[in-house]
């Protein structure tokens, strides 16, 4: 995997799959840049994309992905292996802690939570991603798809306090999410794929440049809020949560 191109995604015919999920991940993370201190656990941190950017945060001293330990996948080793269950730290010993699109893969996603909440020390915070509108991927290990007021309620039920959550895309993202992942991810011949991709892109990269992608940048900067409505729509949520003081 080029990590570069990873984290510094452009809009192609070839990305429509993946470029708005990206996009928001990567922006809610460098949101982080100033809550972000001392040890960052990267829990399910697969190749480690987010390593980079963890550590050009001026308060973070040192990073750590965690990952299964057999997991073939991964070419990279991460600095340290779990059964998924137990997080081999001590009580209090991380700041930080990141878990994109991590908590879909978790049977029992609140025994995970008290592991989190277990490592974090006083005051410590955890950020979050998780998708909303995407396909059944690493099978059978995909287990949930969350609404906002669940992953409060699970949060809470572990101990954490101070929760925000917020959306990450609307009704135009998601449109354009759904077309990319329709035309990269549907089952079909390669040159049906390759036309389709061709086809759709100037749509996508009309929809994202005159509306959504202002919002992008908007709901980036944005304070976390609890403000979800009726009928909202968006693609993926983004969330943190504190561990309390002392």
């Amino acid at each position: 995997m080029n990590l570069k191109k990873f984290t510094n995604p452009t809009l192609t015919p070839y990305s429509l799959d993946t470029f708005i999920t990206r996009c928001f991940i990567i922006g809610a993370l460098k949101k982080m840049e100033k809550l972000f201190s001392g040890t960052v656990l990267d829990i399910g941190c697969g190749y480690m994309p987010y390593r980079e950017i963890v550590l050009s945060f001026p308060d973070v001293i040192k990073y750590i992905g965690l990952d299964l330990d057999k997991n073939d996948i991964y070419q990279n080793k991460p600095d340290l292996t779990w059964d998924g269950k137990t997080i081999p730290l001590p009580d209090n010993s991380v700041r930080c802690a990141v878990a994109t699109e991590f908590f879909e893969h978790c049977p029992e996603p609140e025994a995970v939570m008290e592991e989190i909440f277990r490592v974090l020390s006083p005051g410590g915070i955890l950020f979050f991603t998780v998708p909303y509108l995407w396909p059944l991927h690493d099978v059978p290990h995909d287990q949930y798809r969350y609404t906002p007021f669940s992953l409060e309620r699970h949060l809470k039920n572990t101990g954490f306090q101070k929760i925000g959550l917020r959306a990450m895309g609307g009704w135009d993202e998601s449109m354009a999410q759904m077309i990319g992942l329709y035309v990269r991810r549907r089952p079909m011949p390669d040159l049906q794929r390759f036309v389709l991709s061709l086809f759709v892109f100037p749509f996508v990269y009309v929809i994202l440049k005159s509306n959504a992608r202002s919002r992008l940048k908007k709901q980036i900067n944005e304070a976390y809020s609890h403000d979800f409505y009726e009928n909202d729509m968006f693609a993926a949520i983004s969330g943190i949560a504190y561990k309390p003081g002392i």
